[in-house]
């Protein structure tokens, strides 16, 4: 290779290297312009900015809650819809303060008195159908929901809500505590049929009758519908959904020969995974009350934990041997937890469907399909397609068939547990619980808010100045040594009531009696005894105003 060659090669790689570096320093000239141009008019239109704010006095703040109204439904939509607790509302109501326009946010205890006169708000408020009861003239268009729960102390619950006979020709979606509203909570040592039915007579002598009770299972609740048709104020009584499906699979399954050793079987193993590795595997907490409610839930989890273990010896030490020396018994009810899982798999999925869309000749149709995956011998199958046709003939005499019949009483559920989980601190009280009840039901409006105002301290006192709370007596007896009699000095009969109807209302019980055209309606014979003509305040008890 010559000189000049390597001369001219070397001048041609300086040449490229050359134009590349002039390229470069090019483009960084110009954008290094088109900056300085752009930091110059920034610049200039800041001055400009600066000097028009100058000339202009800075406006104040608008206020987002300027009335007390608007601060009360601010506090009630965080209770009732964001469902967080009564010191929690205060506390979100003091970081949002300046933003607000508040000058000081409400205390817990005021936002504890705001809650309860909304009880009594919505209460004071008389439920109205959307359009005529044309099925039924002399019923009033709403099916009452009725349910008993415990609380903590003596205390029970019971709830009545009203919702509409039409909800599903009206709402797309399952009914929820927005669709209901309140009409009594009360609460009472116990209940036994003939206090549920004057309950139910009180109400009916202010509200009228209902299209039809929902209930479960419960034997005071059966007793109370039983007592109303004995005082010719009898009406079409509901069967819960879930219950039934409950007592279907309880009724089946209960006297199997593999349900105790499957039940004892899930306990020893839940003993043994929750401190282990295996962790994750443990089964799920299922309540001992009520258990064919929620025993689908287990049983699925033993039949996916079965899985874990396929047939074959199993490494000394592996993960898998472990897990088949926590099984216990569990695999021997393989032929339990086959059956229970397809009956209650085909129930649940007839639920989803009635749930949401209702009782009618469509969604009944629907389930018959459905429930043909059991043997038609097996009496889960028999005795639910018996409660569909009995629930359809009421929906047909009702008039929705073919918009669906609401026979769910998951929200009233549903609001005893919210009211247990809202509660004020860790001691679940009943006649507390009792008055945040009806807070949840309905949505709130700027018109409740207003009822809310005007709900004054002698209304709130006649429904709580009587009723004593856990919470106190705890702090009084508890640090007290030799105090406890005075937990029975108290008059026990103290508890909350709170009943439906305008607050005017008249306090006589008599009545307007009860012609026989609603005994012509049913098909009964058209001499009426004497009983269904009798003015009803010689079968109602007086009117409380608890």
């Amino acid at each position: 290779m010559s000189a000049a060659y390597k001369v001219n090669q070397s001048r041609q790689r300086w040449k490229q290297k050359a134009k590349s570096r002039a390229d470069d320093n090019r483009y960084v000239r110009k954008e290094l312009e088109r900056l300085k141009r752009e930091r110059d008019a920034y610049k200039r239109r800041a001055k400009q900015a600066e000097a028009q704010l100058g000339t202009q006095r800075p406006a104040s703040p608008v206020a987002a809650i300027e009335s007390k109204i608007d601060l009360v439904h601010v506090t009630l939509e965080l209770f009732v819809r964001a469902r967080i607790g009564f010191r929690a509302v205060s506390r979100v109501l003091g970081v949002l303060a300046a933003p607000l326009g508040l000058a000081k946010a409400p205390c817990p205890q005021t936002v504890i008195n705001w809650v309860t006169r909304l009880s009594i708000a919505r209460l004071q408020q008389t439920p109205v159908v959307p359009t005529p009861w044309s099925a039924d003239p002399f019923a009033n268009g709403f099916i009452w929901i009725i349910d008993i729960s415990i609380a903590l102390g003596s205390g029970k619950l019971l709830a009545v809500l009203a919702l509409d006979a039409r909800h599903h020709a009206r709402h797309p979606s399952a009914p929820g505590l927005d669709h209901v509203h309140p009409l009594a909570v009360a609460v009472a040592e116990s209940w036994t049929g003939d206090d549920v039915a004057d309950v139910l007579k009180q109400l009916i002598s202010t509200l009228g009758r209902p299209v039809a009770l929902l209930k479960d299972g419960g034997c005071e609740l059966a007793k109370a519908a039983s007592d109303l048709g004995a005082d010719g104020l009898g009406t079409r009584c509901l069967d819960d959904l879930s219950h039934v499906a409950a007592n279907l699979l309880k009724h089946q399954y209960v006297q199997h020969p593999q349900f105790e050793t499957f039940i004892s079987a899930c306990g020893h193993v839940s003993k043994h995974l929750k401190q282990s590795a295996l962790a994750c595997l443990a089964p799920p907490k299922t309540s001992t009350k009520a258990r064919f409610m929620n025993l689908h839930r287990l049983v699925k989890w033993a039949d996916q934990l079965l899985q874990h273990s396929p047939p074959g010896a199993a490494r000394t030490g592996s993960a898998l041997a472990k897990l088949r020396g926590a099984l216990d018994r569990l695999p021997s009810c393989k032929s339990f937890i086959h059956l229970f899982r397809r009956d209650a798999a085909t129930l649940l999925q007839c639920q989803e469907v009635l749930k949401i869309k209702g009782l009618s000749q469509q969604t009944s149709e629907q389930c018959h399909q459905i429930v043909e995956a059991m043997p038609p011998s097996s009496p889960v199958r028999r005795g639910f397609e018996a409660w569909m046709d009995k629930h359809l003939g009421m929906a047909t005499a009702l008039g929705v068939d073919a918009v669906g019949l609401p026979i769910s009483s998951d929200l009233i559920e549903s609001l005893f547990g919210v009211a247990k989980q809202q509660s004020q601190g860790p001691i679940k009280d009943a006649d507390r619980l009792a008055v945040y009840l009806p807070a949840f039901c309905g949505q709130v409006s700027q018109a409740d808010t207003a009822r809310v105002l005007e709900v004054s301290v002698a209304q709130q006192q006649e429904v709580m100045g009587s009723v004593s709370s856990l919470s106190k007596q705890r702090r009084q007896v508890l640090p007290n040594p030799g105090s406890l009699e005075r937990l029975f000095e108290e008059d026990s009969d103290h508890h909350v009531a709170l009943l439906a109807g305008s607050k005017n209302r008249s306090k006589s019980a008599v009545i307007s009696t009860l012609s026989n055209g609603y005994a012509l309606l049913q098909g009964v014979c058209s001499e009426v005894d004497d009983k269904a003509t009798m003015p009803l305040n010689n079968v109602l008890p007086a009117t409380s105003t608890a």
